[in-house]
């Protein structure tokens, strides 16, 4: 395996780094809320889940 000098290999970081698709402020934007948005919507799902386990959990525990 050939070893490429530090020069090269700044050279192929900058190409490589110039192919890179930056997103637009209203792509950003977009995806935050779409995140901000799952995020609620599945900490209330688990929180539900979560307290139908610990009632039926606790039910179970006042039969033994």
């Amino acid at each position: 395996m050939t070893k490429t000098s530090p020069g090269e290999f700044i050279r192929q970081v900058r190409t490589e780094a110039s192919k890179v698709v930056w997103p637009t402020r209203q792509e950003t934007v977009t995806t935050a809320i779409f995140v901000g948005i799952m995020v609620v919507i599945l900490s209330l799902f688990f929180l539900g889940v979560d307290s139908a386990f610990g009632a039926i959990v606790g039910w179970l525990l006042t039969l033994a």
